[in-house]
């Protein structure tokens, strides 16, 4: 006899975090759950994510590797032994660094922390980063630098209703969050929302009909287009005096900056238009205005610098940290913010603290159980790092990431890969990366699973478990335990998510993502739990003062090198994202019937001049390529993107995969690499389907 199961927890795509209930009887279903950031509402991506959890591709046995080649199904006491046999071989012979871990935005805190703490203390290895590097490290880097503390949104997403101008950089959110288009519709119907897009996407069309404007720069330009628009606002006297004199620091420099940038510079840069310019500036000056980022004008080289220009536009105005006004960043992943703040990046221990400050490393070594110097150094980041796949780095475990599809410049990535002694994959499904492991662990989904997320307002929340997951399938939270205890690891390795917080809660004690007061039990009252949370929950930081020792923001200069134009000899400017029903790298989507049917292979957006130009009509087959590699993917040409660029979604794999063209070259900062920028030429390959 089966027993009918509920659970209300939280959808597992994007940092939106939209509240689902799962009901679980003979099948398993999800409906929406009134919160205040989806309001019932879900997407096509939340609304058929409980298909996943009875997919027929279910991971169900750990596999090795057999000496024909092929991966064969084993017991876990065998797989568990032969990932500790490599890594301690990979340590003897080679030194801890030889040992690597890959992870992802998507795990849990729970799961983050322990791989963190994995890595640092069972490994011995400083060779840890994850897949947030290419999502949110620009906007995390610059948010640090400039507020002393990175919380990608310092208010919740609700205050963003009573707006009278939004303006949204880069960030297409009617495909990637649809429910999150609710919070916009005070800005629209106050004609406020200004959409920043070199395409007329699905967002910036809802700017038509006098809902507000549409700017439509060169790809790469947004860095130029804030300096100007920070230009304006000082030139014009719409700069906030009192706030910058009273709340700022930096303001000559940045103004000094800025002063190359007039208008009439800035729109030849750009492409937009200097009455545009215009209007954008004195709207955002009249109050009630909010400046939220995303990943298009963050995943480049000048990503920092770029993401540091909408701050000091944000502080010139005086937005920041006032009820009715703001800047944001609009985290990508499920757990984007919580998986960078307690230890998967090369860099950090839990509660977003520095690995390199001596008062941290005591803290954190206390908790753990360990002598403050056995913690490793600084590591590298996620780009570096796959670099050194089969030279320095010979065993690698990844774990919520699919490398093979997300990374740059991947057909490089695949050989560092293939190079391996051992590579060790965690994953439900046999995706990309996982295909070509040495040994693949079987994991929980998220509806299988108790844990807590971090959604993209900073608000720590519950996970909880509906279901049973496949008989074989384990936590990694287990797996990490087990693998611990083989390779005989100091600390205590609790495999309870509750338990595992806890720990977690303590070692980001005193840190800037300060997780000290919240527990389990805590957060099953339904309290509204935004980090640092000690004693209390802090919805809006900076209210009464910044990070900052001084307690000031940090205005912080930042040039353009104006990149040069696309030339006429059939180059053009390669731009990624993706659409409504695709998430990441397609490990998840693309197995769900339904959103793979609306949007089965890979199409090239491109403008009928330009495709006019190169005998391209639509539907037709086309070779994309570059120096690293070609993408074949069928033509859809559209007026909705501008003639020097072309559009191509990063969901795909194998020929139709957008990240074999692009370059792994990488922000000298926040190490993002450059993803949206690339030089492409086209050519025809074959005639459209009849």
């Amino acid at each position: 006899m089966h027993t009918m199961s509920s659970a209300d927890t939280h959808c597992p795509y994007c940092a939106l975090q939209c509240a689902m209930t799962v009901l679980h009887d003979s099948e398993t279903a999800v409906t929406g759950r009134d919160f205040p950031t989806n309001r019932g509402g879900l997407c096509a991506k939340g609304w058929t994510s409980a298909e996943l959890l009875a997919s027929p591709h279910r991971l169900r046995m750990p596999l090795m590797r057999r000496p024909d080649g092929t991966l064969a199904e084993v017991t876990w006491d065998e797989a568990l032994d032969a990932v500790a046999a490599a890594f301690r071989e990979t340590r003897a012979n080679h030194g801890p660094d030889a040992n690597a871990i890959f992870g992802g935005g998507g795990l849990t805190n729970e799961k983050a922390y322990q791989l963190g703490k994995f890595a640092r203390v069972a490994l011995g290895t400083s060779r840890i980063d994850y897949n947030g590097r290419f999502c949110m490290s620009s906007a995390a880097a610059a948010s640090h630098r400039a507020f002393g503390m990175d919380r990608g949104l310092p208010f919740p997403v609700t205050d963003l209703d009573d707006a009278r101008t939004i303006l949204l950089l880069g960030s297409n959110v009617a495909a990637t969050m649809p429910p999150f288009l609710a919070h916009l519709a005070g800005a629209r119907a106050n004609g406020g929302l200004i959409v920043v897009d070199p395409r007329r996407a699905a967002t910036a069309r809802l700017t038509e009909d006098g809902a507000g404007l549409h700017l439509q720069p060169a790809p790469g330009t947004d860095l130029p287009l804030l300096l100007g628009l920070t230009h304006i606002a000082i030139a014009e006297g719409l700069a906030d005096r009192a706030y910058i004199d009273e709340r700022t620091t930096g303001f000559d420099a940045v103004r000094l900056s800025v002063a190359a940038w007039w208008p009439e510079r800035t729109s030849a840069t750009t492409g937009v238009p200097v009455a545009l310019l215009r209007q954008t500036a004195r709207r955002l000056a009249e109050g009630g205005a909010y400046i939220l980022s995303g990943r298009g004008v963050e995943q480049h080289v000048d990503g920092t610098a770029t993401a540091t220009a909408a701050i000091n536009l944000a502080l010139v105005l005086g937005l920041v940290g006032r009820e009715g006004s703001g800047y944001g960043t609009l985290t990508g992943q499920g757990n984007g913010q919580g998986g960078r703040e307690h230890g998967q990046k090369a860099d950090q221990l839990p509660g977003y603290r520095s690995i390199r400050d001596p008062d941290a490393r005591r803290h954190v070594a206390g908790v753990w159980g360990i002598a403050p110097d056995e913690i490793p150094d600084a590591g590298i980041p996620a780009t570096a790092l796959l670099g050194e796949l089969g030279g320095p780095v010979k065993t690698l475990l990844v774990a919520g990431s699919n490398v093979i599809v997300s990374a740059p410049d991947v057909e490089a990535v695949r050989a560092g890969l293939e190079a391996l002694d051992t590579l060790i994959v965690c994953d439900f499904f046999l995706s990309e990366t996982a295909a070509l492991a040495h040994i693949v662990l079987p994991v929980l989904q998220w509806a299988e699973e108790e844990g807590t997320m971090t959604s993209l307002e900073g608000r720590v929340l519950r996970r909880r478990r509906a279901l049973p997951g496949p008989d074989g399938a384990r936590s990694e939270l287990w797996i990490l335990a087990e693998l611990a205890r083989r390779l005989g690891a100091a600390s205590t390795w609790p495999t309870e998510p509750a338990e595992v917080f806890y720990e977690l809660a303590r070692a980001s004690e005193g840190g800037i993502a300060d997780y000290s007061g919240l527990s389990h039990a805590l957060l099953d009252t339904g309290v509204e739990a935004y980090w640092p949370f000690r004693s209390a929950s802090t919805p809006r930081p900076f209210t009464e003062r910044f990070a900052h020792a001084d307690g000031r923001a940090r205005l912080i200069p930042v040039d353009a090198t104006p990149p040069t134009p696309t030339d006429g000899g059939g180059e053009l400017t390669l731009v990624t994202g993706r659409y409504l029903q695709q998430y990441q790298s397609g490990t998840q989507t693309r197995r769900v019937a339904e959103l793979n049917a609306a949007r089965p292979e890979a199409r090239l957006e491109i403008h009928p001049a330009t495709a006019a130009g190169l005998g391209i009509r639509e539907g037709d087959l086309v070779a994309v390529s570059n120096a690293r590699g070609t993408v074949r993917a069928r033509a859809s040409v559209t007026a909705d993107i501008r003639h020097d660029t072309v559009f191509l979604p990063f969901h795909y794999a194998g020929d139709e995969c957008a990240n074999r063209l692009t370059e792994a070259i990488v922000d000298p900062t926040s190490a993002m690499p450059e993803f949206k920028r690339t030089r492409v030429r086209l050519s025809r390959e074959g005639e459209a389907h009849a």
